[in-house]
């Protein structure tokens, strides 16, 4: 039995998305897809005293209205220090910050390195599913032949890594057809991303949609209970 799931890659995304990854065997990056603006590629939100705020990776977009997500290339190089200043001035008083700020600096430094987006955002998945303990194998969706279709080209990437099960987001409902996974004896899977434990977090309304360094600063080594681990 071989589990996998594909999905574009965003920026230091939230929990769901790694309770995501540790359910599969392979992660696939689709970033073959069209970058689209003011989504979750390049940016994620973070909780302040004052409520949410962006973290915003520049792109260079204008005109590009075609560009693939693997195409897009970071605007300012410096982009690093100013979400890294953010999260300091956010977080300082987190009761995990300190531990884990090493870490976080030094995938902040790596990424900051790169000029494309993708690899900027494989960085920290790569990162941080190693600080959550997660061996999950994540690959790109271009080391592999694609065909046409919404639902065709899902099924193509799982026969060429041989998967026998689709896990996918429940959003992906609305366009998926059920059917041609069955005729590749396929199972598909439906991810549920509800009934995830609160977390003492900052701000006065508890948000679970956030950059995943939010639980990660507050709760720290027991982040996994709260992404998966409550299930058992």
């Amino acid at each position: 039995m071989k589990k996998v799931a594909i999905i574009q890659s965003n920026y230091i995304p939230w929990k769901g998305y790694f309770d995501l990854i540790n359910d599969v065997d392979e992660f696939i990056l689709y970033d073959d897809m069209q970058y689209t603006k003011r989504d979750w590629r390049n940016r994620n939100k973070i909780m302040t005293s004052r409520g949410l705020k962006w973290l915003t990776i520049p792109t260079e977009s204008k005109g590009k209205y075609l560009q693939k997500i693997k195409e897009t290339i970071v605007s300012d190089a410096e982009w690093h220090h100013k979400h890294l200043r953010m999260l300091h001035e956010n977080y300082r008083h987190a009761p995990y910050y300190e531990q884990l700020l090493p870490l976080i600096s030094s995938l902040y430094e790596k990424a900051s390195k790169q000029t494309h987006l993708s690899q900027i955002n494989h960085i920290f998945l790569a990162g941080i599913c190693s600080l959550l303990g997660i061996d999950t194998r994540i690959s790109f969706s271009m080391e592999y032949p694609l065909v046409k279709g919404k639902t065709e080209r899902l099924v193509g990437l799982c026969c060429h890594c041989k998967a026998t099960h689709y896990i996918s987001g429940p959003s992906a409902r609305n366009y998926i057809d059920a059917q041609i996974f069955s005729n590749n004896n396929i199972q598909l899977e439906w991810k549920s991303y509800s009934n995830y434990p609160e977390y003492r977090q900052l701000g006065t309304n508890f948000e679970h949609g956030v950059t995943i360094l939010d639980l990660l600063f507050n709760v720290g080594p027991d982040a996994s209970w709260y992404i998966w681990g409550w299930r058992s």
